[in-house]
């Protein structure tokens, strides 16, 4: 009887002190369980693929175009600078120093345009007082020399029938001559340098103020026409000036053709300075100085697929990859190796096939999806 006893009191030791499941009750749960995934909400695949619904496409203005092979050009991206074209610029500046006064329509501001030949300032030239004195006692000499040259032409124009016509005719010489050397020595003392627009554009820079004192030569406007620039590109290669084909510069979305103007003979920087001449409404958005890149296109050719920049995005691993739609509902990453073609579009040299749907608008929603 008493092994029985202990018996039973082991085995209820053994069944209270083993693993068993607490059960809450309903509603009572504490929510530490994971979320159920949603099967109709975009999600990354395990293959690395992503899985976006239709709804969700639309939402995020999803956009795909078909790729195509073709023969593109070779294409070199450089760094360049914006400058003024000097047949469409111009600068304007002081050849002596003096003082500012304003033109008449007031001093012009940056970005206002001008027509050519338009009055933009006044510069009152300074002087030494001992300068100004001098100029002063010339005047009067002058003055007084013309009063003796006038008298005495008229005293021999009263005895003109007595007088040879030969000291008649050097009187009234000399009588003009300090006329003229009067108006001069006064002009030089009164007079003021009429800064004029050399060119018609807008103000791109104005550098002084009413009342400012300016030195010789010193810049006072800078005048620029906005739809017509230079453009001056860096190349180490110095054999590329001989293989250009075409050449390209990215604004925005927009593409600008450039013509080229010529190639230095001179390297500055170890590169040798390439001139190209841009036009268009476009270069509106560009100021002079301002780096941009220019894309210049050789005459040889690659075979690849033009896809928008905007298409090309990074994986974890730091690769180019571009998002194909191989399903309706089904976006997978590519690898892709690219070269530059034209600054809106880039040439995918492998990776994408001809008819891949390439996923241009959106795909860097898409590649965040997690």
């Amino acid at each position: 009887m008493k092994r029985a006893l202990i018996a039973t009191s082991l085995g209820l030791l053994i069944a209270l002190a083993g693993p068993h499941a607490a059960l809450a009750g309903e509603g009572h749960d504490h929510g530490d369980g994971p979320a159920a995934p949603s099967a109709n909400g975009p999600q990354r695949q395990p293959d690395g693929s992503v899985f976006l619904p239709k709804p969700a496409q639309r939402q995020l203005g999803v956009r795909t175009f078909v790729a195509a092979a073709a023969a593109l050009p070779r294409t070199v991206e450089l760094n360049a600078r914006v400058l003024m074209d000097p047949n469409a610029g111009g600068k304007v500046q002081a050849l002596n120093a003096g003082r500012i006064e304003p033109g008449p329509r007031g001093l012009p501001n940056l970005g206002q345009a001008v027509r050519k030949g338009e009055v933009l300032a006044y510069v009152l030239p300074s002087a030494a007082p001992i300068e100004r004195a001098n100029q002063a006692a010339q005047l009067a000499e002058l003055r007084a020399a013309k009063t003796l040259a006038d008298k005495r032409l008229a005293r021999l124009q009263e005895l003109a029938d007595t007088v040879p016509r030969k000291e008649i005719e050097a009187a009234e010489s000399e009588s003009a001559s300090l006329g003229a050397r009067i108006a001069a020595v006064g002009a030089g003392l009164a007079t003021r340098e009429t800064l004029l627009a050399p060119v018609s554009g807008v103000i791109a820079s104005a550098n002084v103020v009413a009342g400012q004192v300016v030195d010789a030569r010193e810049l006072v406007f800078e005048i620029v026409d906005p739809s017509r620039l230079r453009i001056e590109a860096l190349a180490f290669d110095a054999a590329l000036a001989a293989d250009i084909g075409g050449a390209l510069l990215a604004v925005g979305d927009q593409r600008v053709p450039l013509v080229f103007v010529g190639a230095s003979r001179s390297l500055r920087e170890q590169a040798l300075p390439l001139a190209f001449r841009a036009e268009g409404p476009a270069l509106a958005q560009l100021a002079v100085g301002q780096p941009v890149q220019v894309f210049v296109q050789t005459k040889k050719t690659i075979e690849g697929i033009a896809v928008p920049v905007a298409a090309l995005m990074k994986n974890p691993a730091n690769q180019t990859i571009v998002w194909v739609k191989t399903a309706p509902e089904r976006f997978e990453p590519r690898s892709v190796t690219t070269e530059p073609l034209d600054g809106v579009n880039a040439a995918v040299t492998s990776g994408l096939k001809p008819g891949d749907r390439v996923a241009t608008q959106g795909a860097t929603l898409i590649n965040q999806v997690r």
